[in-house]
């Protein structure tokens, strides 16, 4: 699904957008609001890029699972997220421990950075080596919760079960507000991977008005939660340096539903494309590197340069890096550790699947 790979390419270039152009003030050694204030606007509404992979993600791995075994399952996630996570992780270790590189410094010790090639970090209270890898925490919560539907087998009428008692699971904690249940259920990012899969359901099965009402429902929470990522992040940094309105949000969360929608329906299909195909496989290591890549480049580029001359080559330099680690490194590495086509009976769907594979 070419249109995936596109909007995958997307999501992260809006985060990457809103790091460079908006919150890294400590790469820039200014407020980028300040110096972007054309920009800042749109590129504020990039936080929302997260939203969008969690969509895709629920899509997507809904599409994996479907008559894959556990073991099937776990290997495949392993071997997709695992080899660019740890060459991230080694970049970042060392730009912190080899360079004099200060913005965004992690400052964990070496058995923390070790825990952080866990990608389980979290769940014992160690701080993330890079701040992009929150999302990561909350993809793993994601597989542990869809291994239930693995397990028990997927089949249609198992889906709409499961997506309807998250949903439901999930806006109880919301209301009972406790954390251990806020851990598991994740209230906040339960509704993008509920709609991901219901919308999967209409792609696979065609329309039925369950798998809309959980679309409709998740587009609602998923309204609530937005809003309350973005009103943190004024009131961290104030709306002048992150001037995104309750109205731009909205829109945007409703033009990322809308779009998803029209994949679900088949009405927007792209023909895959070798560029398209290499935007979604730069996807993920983009995602991951970013943000070392500019702690790294942008102080070195910013006293001789305009601030959009540098924005422009460090993006420039992200992307070229991120494909580099794909091509060179993650591809390798995961033909080395994905089982043998001939030993899986549906190897062909599921090396298309894994091109779309999310974060």
């Amino acid at each position: 699904m070419a249109e995936l790979d596109l909007l995958r390419f997307i999501a992260a270039l809006a985060v990457l957008a809103f790091h460079y152009l908006v919150a890294y003030a400590s790469v820039w050694g200014d407020r980028p609001a300040e110096l972007f204030p054309a920009l800042a606007p749109i590129a504020g509404l990039g936080i929302l890029g997260v939203e969008l992979f969690f969509i895709i993600s629920g899509f997507v791995i809904l599409m994996t699972i479907w008559g894959r075994g556990l073991g099937s399952f776990a290997r495949s996630r392993l071997v997709r997220l695992y080899p660019a996570y740890w060459l991230s992780l080694l970049a970042v270790a060392g730009v912190y421990g080899l360079t004099s590189t200060k913005a965004l410094d992690p400052k964990l010790s070496t058995g923390e950075y070790l825990v952080n090639a866990t990608m389980f970090q979290r769940l014992f209270k160690i701080g993330d080596a890079s701040g992009v890898y929150w999302s990561l925490w909350a993809e793993l919560r994601f597989y542990l919760l869809i291994t239930i539907l693995v397990v028990a087998g997927v089949t249609y009428g198992r889906v709409l079960v499961f997506c309807g008692v998250w949903l439901v699971a999930a806006l109880g904690a919301e209301l009972l507000g406790n954390p251990v249940l806020n851990e598991i259920l994740m209230p906040r990012y339960a509704p993008y991977f509920v709609a991901g899969m219901a919308l999967y359901l209409i792609h696979k099965q065609g329309s039925a008005w369950l798998p809309w009402i959980y679309v409709a429902a998740s587009y609602g929470m998923s309204l609530h939660a937005a809003l309350e990522r973005v009103h943190g992040r004024i009131e961290l940094a104030g709306f002048k340096n992150m001037p995104v309105t309750d109205v731009s949000v909205v829109i945007t969360m409703t033009l990322i539903y809308l779009v998803m929608a029209l994949v679900a329906l088949g009405l927007l299909r792209l023909r895959a494309r070798p560029a398209l195909t290499a935007l979604g496989a730069t996807t993920y290591p983009l995602y991951l590197f970013h943000s070392v890549i500019a702690a790294a480049l942008v102080p070195l580029l910013v006293g001789d340069l305009p601030p959009w001359a540098t924005a422009v080559i460090t993006t420039v330099v992200a992307i070229v890096v991120s494909y580099a680690v794909y091509a060179f490194a993650e591809r390798p590495i995961q033909r080395i550790l994905k089982p043998r086509r001939a030993s899986v009976s549906t190897a062909a769907p599921v090396v298309e699947v894994e091109k779309t594979s999310v974060p």
